[in-house]
């Protein structure tokens, strides 16, 4: 086998000079996405170090570098978890910049800034939203029981399925460019999956509220012997009645920007007063 093709197989595509180092540089770079988010520009320092692999090896000139990275100085916010599909079409784009003298540079930040929006949408709705809270609830579950599995399905529920889709993406982007996105979004299968994944997400938080969110009347209606609980009738009426009145009333209280805080003092106060009086 000659050197050339030796260096070619090195390569993420036979027509690419970005190499599979290039790619797994900027894959654990990515992994640094929030580390140095600030209030001005959100992301932007770390995107510009996650992209430092592409332009070293697109570039050769100090000149030509400098304006690369000052690009990817631009604003960014994004879900950190599916960020490498953006870092795989920036390199793409990167590279076309490089080998077309008629591409516009512009267009550059322009499809980020595009794409932001939908692939956060995407990304929140499935991580934040309903991956992040089936795994609190299986995690919480777990650990109601003592069992020391419970913090470790948390990290697995989440990461395992993080890396794989960071790896897809970072693949995808860098494979298919800008088009993936636009072929994606002309399709109307993002707002199917972040509609989908709400869906999900509202579900599993009704579980949860039901399972883990405990209130019970210890009062009891009658007298002597067929004297019956009084939470027994409630939830012959509705079951978990309590359970999600106290909830609607927490997410409430929340859409008012009552701090967090207070409403944890608030709540271990009113319960340490309804044990005090015998109500629940």
């Amino acid at each position: 086998m000659t050197t050339n093709s030796k260096e070619k197989t090195k390569t993420i595509s036979p027509d690419s000079v970005i190499t599979k180092r290039d790619f797994w540089s900027v894959f654990f770079r990515s992994l640094t996405l929030d580390s140095s988010w600030n209030y001005e520009r959100m992301q932007n320092l770390a995107y510009a170090f996650a992209m430092a692999p592409i332009i070293r090896r697109l570039y050769k000139t100090p000149e030509e570098r400098k304006e690369a990275l000052e690009r990817h100085l631009e604003f960014m916010s994004v879900t950190p978890h599916i960020s490498t599909l953006l870092f795989g079409i920036s390199g793409a784009m990167e590279e076309e910049n490089k080998k077309n003298a008629k591409f516009n540079p512009a267009s550059i930040n322009a499809v980020k800034s595009s794409l932001m929006g939908p692939m956060s949408g995407i990304g929140d709705s499935f991580f934040w939203g309903t991956l992040k809270v089936i795994a609190s609830g299986v995690a919480i579950s777990l650990a109601k029981e003592g069992n020391i599995f419970g913090p470790i399905a948390f990290l697995l529920i989440i990461n395992v399925p993080h890396f794989i889709l960071r790896y897809i993406c970072l693949d995808k982007g860098f494979k298919l460019g800008a088009k993936f996105f636009s072929d994606v979004g002309d399709s109307g299968i993002i707002e199917k999956v972040t509609n989908a994944a709400s869906i999900l997400g509202l579900m599993v938080i009704g579980g949860m509220t039901a399972s883990n969110v405990v209130f019970e009347l210890t009062a009891k209606v009658g007298s002597g012997k067929i004297a019956a609980p009084l939470q027994e009738y409630v939830d012959q009426i509705m079951l978990g009645f309590f359970p999600a009145l106290f909830f609607l009333i927490i997410y409430w209280l929340l859409g008012k920007k009552v701090k967090t805080t207070t409403l944890l003092v608030g709540v271990i106060v009113i319960s340490i007063l309804f044990a005090a009086l015998g109500i629940a």
